[in-house]
């Protein structure tokens, strides 16, 4: 369902990078579009990157003896994924900071691009409910 919702936010980025470029005249402003929609994928890396980071540190790794007392260097600890979480959407925020400034990319354009993801969730629910009324 994740590559779905994936293929579909692209698919939403391209075409609304097209209208966007369209509307403002410029074809540069697809640019500021396609960085938006960067970052939204960015974001799903690292939320998906410290979900994983979470569930490895809790969970035993398949076919594992179980262990009684786990050492000081046995376990990993459950701060470091959360510290990269925080990390990743640093740059994230920094990424963002240099389009709109450095690159003067159109803060709407990004908020366009930003806004592929809803779009593309919602289309991908509503295909799964078309699918399971028929």
């Amino acid at each position: 369902m994740i590559e779905q919702v994936a293929r579909t936010m692209a698919a939403a980025c391209l075409v609304l990078a097209a209208v966007f470029a369209w509307w403002r005249g410029l074809p540069s402003a697809a640019l500021a579009v396609m960085g938006g929609g960067a970052l939204v994928a960015v974001s799903g890396w690292a939320i998906r990157g410290a979900v994983d980071g979470l569930i490895g540190a809790s969970a035993p790794s398949p076919g594992a003896a179980p262990v009684a007392n786990v050492g000081e260097t046995g376990a990993k600890p459950a701060g470091f994924p959360l510290v990269k979480f925080f990390t990743r959407h640093a740059i994230l925020a920094l990424a963002a900071y240099g389009m709109m400034v450095r690159l003067h990319f159109d803060p709407l354009g990004l908020l366009v691009g930003v806004s592929s993801l809803g779009i593309a969730v919602g289309v991908v629910a509503l295909k799964d409910l078309r699918r399971r009324f028929q």
